[in-house]
């Protein structure tokens, strides 16, 4: 039987190997809906390749430049953020979610009304508005598949698994381009330097994230709200390998670890065929060959994200919209060189700190408005924060 998809942030990593997926089950999936941001030759080359019946692109002044590509296809162009909620509210079995960033949280949001599947690569959804996202899926009868490898590594740990006898999860993270620096070092990284993952091929925000490790503090927020642990149980280890993408650990004392290549394909590649398993492209990796599997402790002295994670996943509520907010922000001024590479985690932590001395953290967030306000004050917070470290700095 043909399954319909769309797919959101199409042209980045997980877009492509997702496509690529689909290209090679010769004809079991239809394409409905594609949508990415300023590659216009990318989106309209898939959209064309794969008969979708509607392509978008973020950027109304890409918008032009798409209606050209596609001229005299049949295939629909829109753009912007309402162009990607109307996309999102188009019926289909299965969505992929991998819009980077806070940008991601409304298709997702909006796709889950539908009663379908939401195959989640954008961590920031469950960072920002966790208990809203889940609470909607139930609401609508709706299923959440997670794509980022770790959470599905754990999901996979977890089939046929009572999840009270659950003592710990870890998640393993690879420590980026600049895992073994020095501090001093880390205090003069260059994007360039951060933009260099030994493992992974992913696009240049998330790689700067896995330098830093915001990205494993994102992820461990994440662990907490789709599974329902409790943050005393959920830690992070050094993996240099990424072989190993995350352990459970039981009331028995057995540890389950998920091992695999480092490729995306095989988180991707569950969620898309769930609940079976099918043939994948992927590499059979050769213990023998390896011969070596290393475990670290993270260093939160140079790295303190995972520490400001267990403190926003303490605190509940808002933390986590205001915590993605800055740390997107901080990222933003990193990678335009106004900030260092270590001024990212003092921004995000002040951001927090500043914050909470107007509004309450704890709250509860009930409404994707609620979201998207804290969102917007974060935002304002952290650009004024950036703007001072930066004079303080020149």
């Amino acid at each position: 039987m043909t399954r319909s998809v769309s797919i959101f942030g199409a042209t980045g990593s997980i877009g492509q190997n997702t496509l690529d997926l689909i290209r090679r089950d010769h004809g079991g999936y239809r394409v409905e809906a594609l949508t990415g941001g300023r590659n216009i030759a990318q989106l309209a080359a898939d959209a064309r390749e794969f008969g979708a019946n509607l392509a978008v692109t973020c950027f109304d002044d890409c918008l032009p430049e798409l209606r050209e590509a596609l001229a005299g296809s049949g295939i629909a162009v829109a753009s912007g953020p309402e162009a990607l909620i109307e996309a999102a509210d188009r019926p289909v079995d299965w969505t992929m979610s991998a819009i980077v960033g806070a940008a991601g949280l409304a298709p997702g949001f909006h796709a889950l009304r539908h009663g379908r599947t939401l195959a989640l690569a954008n961590k920031e959804s469950l960072v920002t508005a966790g208990p809203l996202l889940m609470s909607e899926a139930r609401a609508h009868g709706a299923r959440i598949l997670p794509v980022d490898s770790e959470h599905s590594a754990v999901f996979q740990a977890l089939v046929g698994e009572d999840i009270g006898a659950v003592e710990r999860v870890i998640v393993t993270a690879s420590g980026g381009a600049l895992r073994d620096w020095s501090k001093d070092q880390l205090a003069r990284a260059t994007v360039a330097d951060a933009s260099a993952h030994p493992n992974w091929d992913m696009g240049q925000r998330i790689t700067i994230d896995s330098a830093s490790l915001f990205n494993k503090a994102l992820e461990l927020i994440e662990t907490k709200e789709f599974f329902g642990i409790s943050p005393d149980k959920i830690s992070a280890v050094v993996h240099p390998q990424s072989i190993v993408h995350a352990l459970v650990g039981f009331s028995d004392g057995a540890l389950m670890a998920h091992l695999g290549a480092p490729d995306m394909r095989h988180a991707i590649g569950y969620a898309l065929h769930w609940p079976e398993r099918r043939n994948l492209p992927v590499d059979r990796i050769d213990l023998a060959e390896i011969a070596t599997l290393e475990f670290r402790k993270p260093d939160e002295d140079r790295f303190p994200a995972l520490r400001l994670a267990r403190e926003v996943m303490e605190i509940g509520g808002k933390a986590g919209t205001v915590f993605n907010a800055a740390k997107e922000v901080a990222l933003d001024q990193f990678i335009a060189g106004t900030i260092g590479f270590l001024d990212m985690a003092a921004v995000v932590e002040a951001t927090m700190d500043a914050i909470s001395n107007e509004i309450r953290l704890s709250n509860a967030i009930n409404s994707l408005e609620m979201v998207l306000q804290t969102d917007h004050l974060a935002r304002v917070r952290a650009k004024e924060l950036a703007s001072r470290r930066q004079e303080q700095t020149a």
